[in-house]
């Protein structure tokens, strides 16, 4: 199956309380109008991207029964995350890991190293 914009994540899973982030592109010019060279703003300590796709969230430990005739199997249960589909993160690149997936730059950030989003919703 080729890899399309329609197709390109479905079949990929995030594991637990992750976040992919495919980072935004960075200003190439200052404030007082000098271009800065690739790879002056991917030092920065705070970068930021949108989410692409998000982990299940944090899994809820299941209590200990020992009444084998009930039978609800081993059913994971998770606190979802706050990050979605869309938002705009503002992360710590020190908590991120970066990969390359069909060619293009994201990184692998837990929740934890992600200061803000922005959504857009009416309120």
């Amino acid at each position: 199956m080729q890899l399309t914009s329609d197709n390109r994540f479905r079949n990929l899973v995030v594991i637990g309380d992750r976040v992919l982030i495919r980072p935004s592109r960075p200003n190439e010019k200052t404030e007082s109008g000098l271009y800065l060279p690739p790879g002056v703003q991917e030092r920065e300590k705070v970068q930021q991207g949108y989410v692409m796709k998000t982990g299940p969230g944090y899994a809820i430990p299941m209590p200990v029964e020992d009444e084998p005739w009930k039978n609800e199997g081993d059913a994971v249960r998770y606190v979802p995350l706050q990050a979605r589909e869309g938002d705009l993160a503002i992360f710590l690149l020190s908590g991120a890991t970066e990969v390359i997936y069909g060619g293009d730059k994201y990184f692998i950030v837990p929740q934890s190293a992600i200061l803000m989003l922005e959504r857009d919703e009416d309120w």
